[in-house]
């Protein structure tokens, strides 16, 4: 079994970020962002990474069906992926699959985002954080769920594959991946340096 965080790890940049400015556009974003300030200032205080992401979800995405992102959300993939991925994380990754190993993306960025870059690469399993729908499959801008960051993703990872997990390998890049590098035999913090 091996974890892979995305965001910074497989990718060299933020992918939901990435994907919100392609999907917004340079005068939609910028507006989107600004619209955003009281949000980024209470983060400031609260430090909740899930309650600003659900802000920016909520500004972004609010309101459009599941499959309208999911349809967004392959274009992004098949037109960035080149750009985004790390050439030195997908050595890894394939260092590890030609071993037989479990493959798992676990990422703090939405779920729904980095699905069609996880069929790309074959991934076993994607852990990520949720996006709540209402009954009409309309994304509403809340989280399914915590934000998959910190603790929740080695939460995540015992409740797909039992509690006494331990990791042959993970690799991430921020405080956020510490407590899923703890439980793995090789922790590989800030080990991918190469950009496309």
């Amino acid at each position: 079994m091996v974890a892979f965080d995305f965001d910074g790890t497989l990718t060299v940049r933020d992918s939901f970020k990435a994907f919100l400015d392609w999907h917004a556009g340079l005068a939609g974003s910028a507006k989107g962002y600004l619209s955003l300030a009281h949000a980024a200032g209470r983060y400031l205080v609260d430090r909740d990474r899930g309650r600003m992401k659900a802000a920016a979800v909520r500004r972004f995405l609010g309101g459009l069906a599941r499959s309208e992102v999911e349809a967004r959300a392959r274009a992004f993939a098949e037109t960035h992926a080149t750009r985004l991925l790390r050439p030195d994380a997908l050595r890894a990754w394939r260092y590890w699959r030609s071993r037989g190993a479990t493959l798992v993306i676990v990422t703090a960025s939405p779920e729904i985002l980095v699905a069609p870059f996880a069929r790309g690469l074959g991934a076993d399993h994607l852990l990520g954080t949720r996006l709540a729908q209402d009954p009409e499959g309309k994304v509403t801008g809340a989280l399914d769920g915590a934000n998959c960051r910190g603790p929740e993703k080695t939460r995540r990872l015992r409740e797909l594959f039992g509690p006494d997990l331990r990791l042959a390998a993970a690799y991430g890049d921020t405080a956020g991946d510490k407590e899923m590098l703890a439980i793995a035999d090789h922790a590989g913090y800030r080990e991918f340096r190469e950009r496309p």
